[in-house]
């Protein structure tokens, strides 16, 4: 059966950090991409980062940049999202998902999804 499981959320405090993992089963992740994604109640669902399968090249959504880091361990078949400076608007639930094809914003072109781990920063 081929899954991903998200874990790693909770609640922090602004200025405080999260570290997310994508563990994934029944399939190896070296071959695909693999995007994070949140939405917030209300809001749709946004690509917030991006790592290829080919060169590792990374990408971020704007708000995110300098803030958070994605990146792979194909060892263990784990995507993180390490995630410093948190902000009260980057309270969401929080999703990975793999594509067979590169990096892409567009997230009805991922093939597989997790079931997301909430993430929720307030004081």
């Amino acid at each position: 059966q081929l899954q991903l499981v998200e874990s790693g959320g909770g609640l922090v405090q602004p200025g405080g950090s999260l570290r997310l993992s994508c563990a994934a089963s029944g399939f190896t992740l070296d071959y695909y991409a693999i995007g994070w994604f949140r939405q917030a109640p209300g809001k749709e669902r946004e690509g917030v980062s991006c790592i290829s399968s080919s060169d590792g090249a990374t990408f971020y959504t704007d708000s995110v940049k300098g803030r958070f880091t994605i990146s792979r361990d194909n060892a263990t078949n784990t995507v993180y999202l390490q995630m410093k400076s948190l902000k009260p608007e980057d309270t969401a639930l929080y999703y990975c998902a793999a594509v067979g094809l590169g990096c892409s914003g567009d997230y009805p072109r991922y093939d597989y999804w997790g079931q997301g781990t909430q993430v929720t920063v307030s004081s």
